[in-house]
């Protein structure tokens, strides 16, 4: 009996000095150099204010407590960067990317330009997620999701590859909605303004924009929430139907669910592909202390934006669930978001 504990406490001292030792070697590589976060879109978006907002706090989370600077490069829907980190970028931990929430499944879609596998980036971890909503003015007729299976709802539509115009073409044929898009729109903030001047029923944005510019509206009950871009019900809007739970059969609401699973995503951070474990396993370490660390929770509270975290390996699994989706259900969904409005 005692020979045994000597050797657990033998085995405890090792396994003790190898972490000491492989966070020595972690310090010594991070120390004097430069991370940097790159985001692959241009400044005044979500993506650009995560990006500046983790690069503020993650570096002395770091081991050795790097220099951690933002840089932005947008291009192609952010694919310019995934395509950077995949092919170009160091693979030493001292690059890292924010991208389209939609990145793996524009993969699977075959959208031109996509160079980069999803699931071999390493996924650190997620700043949010993003609840999407699409809603009608106070000029609508349409006030829940049941009117617009009834009568046609007009929806201002911002491109192709938008879900403003992605959702409603899947709603029409996997729910039966009658949503009639819009087109011509360059942003979701003049869908807003026609929406409340009545040229358009109604418009697709972020519920945490809706709150940040337009809490009025809320407060005053001048938009009606029709359904969320979701997978489920948020607790933030319990009362709101999501994208996931409709459809006609399994396979509709499969397709649905799978198109709302990128507000799952959000607003999260990758590292290039062939990473070493150990290095992967520092960064996520230091990202999920940045989402506890005092300093940034009171930024994240004083600005008022959304804040729903998810470590870096739970992220991985999502990103590999995509991946294995049915290909039949990739086909028909790519063939509907194809189709003319």
């Amino acid at each position: 009996m005692a020979k045994h504990r000597i050797f657990q406490l033998m085995a405890g001292l090792l396994a003790l000095g190898a972490l000491n030792a492989q966070a020595q070697t972690q310090e010594s590589f991070f120390k004097g150099r430069t991370v940097s976060i790159y985001i692959g879109f241009g400044g005044g978006g979500s993506y650009d204010f995560y990006g500046h907002l983790i690069a503020r706090h993650i570096g002395k989370h770091i081991p050795g407590n790097p220099t951690v600077v933002a840089q932005s490069m947008p291009g192609a829907g952010s694919f310019k960067l995934a395509n950077w980190l995949t092919s170009i970028a160091p693979k030493d931990g001292t690059a890292m990317g924010i991208v389209s929430q939609a990145a793996a499944l524009e993969e699977l879609l075959g959208s031109p330009g996509v160079q980069y596998k999803a699931r071999d980036f390493a996924w650190i971890g997620r700043a949010t997620s993003v609840i999407e909503i699409m809603m009608t003015g106070e000029k609508a007729k349409a006030k829940t999701i049941d009117d617009a299976f009834k009568s046609e709802v007009m929806i201002g539509g911002t491109g192709p590859g938008s879900p403003s115009e992605g959702y409603p073409k899947l709603l029409n044929a996997a729910a039966g909605t009658k949503f009639k898009i819009i087109a011509g729109y360059p942003a979701s903030a003049e869908v807003l303004l026609a929406m409340e001047k009545g040229e358009v029923d109604a418009a697709f944005t972020s519920y945490g924009s809706l709150q940040a510019y337009h809490q009025d509206w809320l407060d005053q009950k001048k938009v009606s929430l029709l359904v969320q871009g979701t997978v489920a019900r948020t607790h933030e809007l319990p009362d709101v139907p999501a994208v996931g739970e409709l459809g006609k059969t399994p396979e509709d609401r499969r397709m649905l669910q799978l198109y709302a699973s990128t507000a799952d995503i959000g607003r999260s951070f990758i590292a290039p592909p062939g990473l070493p474990p150990e290095r992967i396993a520092t960064l996520r370490a230091a990202f999920d202390a940045t989402m506890n660390d005092p300093e940034f929770r009171a930024e994240v509270t004083r600005v008022k934006v959304e804040f729903h975290p998810m470590p870096g390996a739970e992220l991985q699994k999502l990103i590999e669930a995509t991946a294995n989706t049915p290909p039949e259900i990739i086909a028909r969904m790519k063939g509907l978001l194809q189709e003319a409005k």
